[in-house]
């Protein structure tokens, strides 16, 4: 068995070698032997071992072809029970509704991981919003990340939004950079993505393009006030309602929509909630 395999800088590989720290993930996303867990890039098996030891069915999906072999190996036993099913390829590739194994599709599922935080972003955004979406996800993430999804400094944020809309954010636990190999430059937390789900948009009959084209909006320039930007992004994007099937976007009257919903006409995006975000567009 090759332990000695060297963590890839390229990778954003940063191995997890606390076992109070690993407890803390599987405790957070309350992991029992009824669940089914999907991991992200499981490295050498850490988090892996400690998810298999609740009962859980996991399925771990990792890039790192050098690491598939020593997986393979460690959890021999597993595999052969299918308890673990491994699967080599690049999580952002794959197509959530048809790539999973047979076993974990059209299954309610957790998504558990220590995740690069280079494509920390692109991995939150595929998940929540894919029909094939879990119902929480436990994440290990560079703890300035974590501070603006939670919006920590009572600002929230595109990150912010795009997250709270799906679901219901909780900040766990600070990790310091000492407790990874290699140590990155910066500290990690823990963060549960709860409950999620699409039906904020459901129950309210709003597109989630359309809010998120409208968040976009509120947020591109940070130092103007919230109207300004969204009345600057209607002017700019005018000649669309001609060809755009959401035409309605680009014809909302937003002073009168501020004063229905009794929101101030000089306050900025980053004051406003989901919910005030969902009123303005229904």
């Amino acid at each position: 068995m090759q332990g000695n395999i060297r963590a890839k800088k390229s990778l954003g590989q940063n191995f997890l070698k606390s076992g109070a720290i690993l407890g803390e993930i599987v405790k957070a996303g309350e992991v029992s032997s009824d669940d089914f867990i999907v991991e992200i890039g499981p490295g050498k098996g850490s988090l892996t071992k400690k998810l298999l030891e609740t009962g859980a069915t996991v399925l771990a999906i990792e890039k790192d072809y050098r690491l598939i072999e020593f997986l393979n190996e460690k959890f021999e036993e597993s595999i052969s029970t299918k308890k673990l099913q491994i699967l080599e390829g690049d999580v952002l590739e794959l197509d959530l509704e048809k790539d999973l194994p047979e076993n974990f599709l059209n299954k309610k599922y957790k998504l558990v991981a220590n995740i690069p935080y280079y494509i920390t972003g692109l991995i939150i955004e595929k998940f929540l919003s894919s029909k094939n979406s879990p119902v929480d996800a436990i994440l290990m993430v560079q703890k300035e990340v974590c501070d603006r999804i939670v919006a920590r400094d009572n600002k929230e944020s595109i990150l912010s939004m795009s997250v709270k809309a799906y679901s219901e954010p909780k900040y766990i636990k600070k990790v310091p950079a000492k407790f990874f190999s290699p140590a990155p430059r910066v500290d990690s937390a823990i963060i549960k993505l709860g409950n999620i789900s699409k039906k904020v948009f459901e129950e309210n009959n709003v597109l989630e393009d359309v809010f998120f084209k409208i968040v976009r909006a509120g947020f591109s320039h940070k130092r103007k006030i919230l109207i300004s930007n969204l009345k600057e992004w209607q002017k700019k994007n005018s000649n669309k309602a001609r060809t755009d099937q959401n035409t309605k976007i680009y014809e909302i009257d937003f002073s009168e929509k501020f004063n229905k919903q009794n929101i101030d006409l000089k306050i900025r995006a980053e004051n406003l909630q989901v919910k005030d975000w969902i009123n303005l567009i229904k």
